[in-house]
């Protein structure tokens, strides 16, 4: 059973540390998304094996067709859908066994305050996540490994108390620039709105 004092672990070592290509993957995710060490690839790999298992058991238990299985089954559809994991409409237990690392990863609260422009940088949405600067929903969350539920995006914020709110902030990241895609969009846009305010002169011009 162990210490009470001293929480279990939450992840699983690998096997045999030194094969060289889970070594290069798990450098890459490190360096992809701004990890602090592996072990926190380790976590991520610990939640998709823990829910490759429920799958597996699942599938047998729904071919033995047990009522609870269905119902464990609509479970876990719903956990990971509201975690942003499975994006369809109606997911099967093929697609939970199809999940890679990196949808985990990409759901970590560190990743979206990222993503968000929050932070310029990962290792700076690590500190502000860890020094209690980031909310969401409205609560402080400290914990860069969090993962954020899809109703709960839109309100990773600054908190409240933090000196952050201030636009003027040094600290605060500057707007990014836009991507060659972003760009291209942007001017396709505007190119479209030219064109229709053009029409509209002409039709009323004609009127």
């Amino acid at each position: 059973m162990g210490d009470p004092k001293k929480p279990r672990k939450k992840y699983e070592a690998p096997s045999h540390p030194w094969m060289i290509e889970r070594i290069e993957e798990e450098n890459e995710l490190v360096k992809n998304y701004g990890l602090k060490n592996k072990r926190e690839v380790w976590k991520a790999k610990s939640i998709l094996r823990n829910w490759r298992r429920q799958a597996r058991d699942l599938q047998a238990r729904m071919r033995r067709k047990e009522a609870q299985a269905m119902v464990e089954m609509n479970n876990l559809f719903h956990k990971l859908q509201n975690l942003g994991i499975l994006t369809m409409d109606n997911p099967t237990l093929d697609d939970v066994l199809a999940l890679d690392l990196e949808k985990i990863l990409a759901r970590r609260l560190e990743t979206i305050v990222y993503t968000k422009g929050l932070a310029s940088s990962y290792r700076q949405a690590r500190q502000l996540i860890v020094h209690g600067h980031i909310s969401v929903n409205g609560h402080v969350v400290n914990v860069p490994g969090y993962l954020v539920k899809k109703s709960e995006e839109q309100t990773i914020q600054y908190s409240h108390k933090s000196p952050l709110n201030d636009p003027m902030h040094p600290s605060r990241p500057k707007p990014r620039e836009l991507t060659r895609t972003q760009v291209s969009e942007k001017e396709e846009g505007e190119r479209k709105q030219k064109e229709h305010s053009q029409v509209t002169k002409e039709v009323q011009n004609n009127a």
